[in-house]
């Protein structure tokens, strides 16, 4: 069963390792923000199509506070290439803390059992999920959800 919206942010223990980061410093760093957390895999041309509307958020939102912290999920034995996935990186400019999730352990921690890659999950400040989509229309579905979190956040902290 996929999360339901306002269940806490699973631990982020657990990943095969770390590109640009550690889960601790994703965490210290997301500590009162909202955060994007995206599953990709090296394999999926839908998420490399779709790899620079996430840079974008990431520029757009982070001023108002948004962090983002990607996931690869491997979708078949070669995705675990851990040198693949550090080229892809590079390549789509993916400089989010990157956890590498060869064992399925966040996969599983995020309910996402069936694996869909690309998924998005968006978390609100006190790290409740607020919003997830997965597949083709994933970012058309999370755009709007992010500006409207991000817009409640400015409201809040301003009001």
């Amino acid at each position: 069963m996929p999360m339901r919206i306002g269940t806490p942010m699973p631990s982020l223990e657990g990943a095969t390792e770390w590109l640009a980061g550690s889960a601790e410093e994703a965490l210290k760093d997301a500590a009162g923000r909202p955060v994007l957390i995206h599953f990709w895999s090296v394999s999926c041309g839908m998420c490399k199509d779709n790899l620079p509307r996430v840079a974008d958020w990431r520029e757009k939102y982070a001023p108002a506070g948004l962090r983002v912290i990607a996931i690869h999920m491997p979708r078949y034995p070669e995705d675990a290439n851990i040198d693949a996935v550090r080229e892809a990186a590079g390549k789509y400019e993916i400089i989010e803390p990157l956890a590498i999730d060869n064992e399925h352990k966040l996969r599983d921690a995020f309910q996402n059992e069936h694996g869909y890659v690309p998924a998005y999950y968006l978390f609100d400040e006190q790290h409740k999920l607020k919003s997830f989509a997965a597949g083709e229309y994933g970012v058309k579905v999370m755009e709007p959800a992010i500006e409207r979190l991000m817009n409640a956040a400015n409201v809040a902290r301003v009001g």
